[in-house]
């Protein structure tokens, strides 16, 4: 069973983006998020000889790229990691696939040589660590950016003697107090190329101007709300790298202020605490930036909302970034739910035989 048009996989080289085949794919589920890797995975039937030579050729994890067609807009794309031979007891072949967004390249590659910048805007640090990723030979698969600053410079020295990955190095910059966001899009432009753009956005990534209304009973079918304490905090310190370079002698880490929300403590609240680690920062106003970033998001941890709704023509991956105003009158919500949320992540189920072309949205709850 083919999925329903007209979604349709395009298996391209990773590095030329040259097209090596279009092949059906069943059960397919696809997703994409702000701050976090999307995914993809479906299977590709292999009914006969013809198409399991096609399938050799264009299925290749680690080597392949995919891109996902809907009508003539791209809505995913990303590399194939995995692929998984099964085979039923009559004997018939399935291709399991499974595959990570562009950015997943991103923490395949490591630093091998130290990079310092002072004084340098965020972003351009990213695109200097997107730079290196892609400079090296056959490291270019091309992800392309655009150079608007944040207006955010920084001190940064990463060492070769860490062997960090280049996505890992982004999420730390990013995870610092007044960071950012960042992810890989898949577009098509305007002459028709597939396009992979380094999305970067200060404080967050913002997208859309039409605000699109969601209502429960109505375009929301289904929708979780968690509300979780789990990661509460209200005491905060962060642990850094050694400060001791002498093996002979007893060494400690280099440590940030001690944060406490005195004003959660005389509302009621109890005392909670919490900690993190940054084995390679050695300067302490590094570090202590990173504890208040940390601080800030243990003292309101962030709840995602969850809604299913029907896919239509208003719904789609260019949503990411975007605001969305969403009502809900139910048993828990009497006086009705009227609020605006950013879509921070989305998981679509496209069409199958009997279900319905579905998608969940992952709401950022405001301040």
């Amino acid at each position: 069973m083919t999925i329903a048009p007209p979604y349709r996989l395009l298996f391209c080289d990773l590095r030329s983006d040259q097209l090596l085949d279009a092949l059906p794919v069943s059960s397919l589920a696809l997703d994409d998020y702000i701050g976090k890797t999307g995914r993809l995975t479906g299977n590709v039937p292999i009914p006969n000889r013809e198409i399991a030579e096609r399938a050799r050729k264009a299925l290749q994890p680690g080597r392949t790229g995919v891109w996902v067609e809907r009508g003539r807009e791209i809505w995913w794309g990303g590399i194939l990691w995995t692929l998984q031979l099964a085979s039923n007891p009559r004997g018939f072949l399935t291709a399991q696939i499974q595959c990570g967004g562009w950015d997943s390249y991103l923490y395949r590659r490591l630093l091998y040589d130290t990079q310092l910048a002072q004084g340098v805007d965020q972003f351009d640090i990213v695109r200097g660590l997107v730079d290196y990723a892609q400079s090296a030979p056959g490291g270019n698969i091309g992800i392309t950016y655009d150079v608007e600053p944040s207006g955010i410079t920084r001190d940064r020295e990463f060492s070769r003697y860490d062997l960090p990955s280049i996505g890992e190095l982004i999420d730390q910059l990013a995870a610092v107090e007044n960071g950012f966001e960042w992810r890989v899009a898949s577009y098509r432009d305007s002459n028709g190329r597939r396009v992979k753009k380094l999305q970067l956005g200060h404080p967050v990534i913002r997208a859309g101007a039409s605000e699109i209304v969601l209502d429960h009973p109505g375009a929301i079918l289904t929708y979780t709300w968690p509300h979780d304490a789990s990661t509460l905090a209200n005491g905060w310190q962060s642990r850094g790298a050694s400060t001791n370079q002498n093996q002979a002698v007893d060494s400690y880490p280099l440590m940030s202020e001690r944060l406490v929300a005195d004003d959660d403590i005389t509302a009621g609240w109890p005392r909670l605490d919490g900690s993190s680690d940054y084995t390679t920062v050695e300067q302490k106003t590094t570090l202590d930036a990173h504890a208040r970033a940390d601080w800030t998001a243990a003292r309101r941890p962030v709840q995602i909302p969850e809604v299913e709704v029907l896919l239509g023509n208003n719904l789609s991956p260019a949503l990411l970034g975007a605001t969305v105003r969403v009502r809900i009158r139910d048993l828990w919500h009497p006086d009705v739910l009227d609020a605006r949320y950013r879509v921070v992540g989305l998981s679509i189920n496209p069409p199958e035989r009997g279900r319905p072309e579905t998608a969940k949205l992952y709401l950022e709850v405001p301040e």
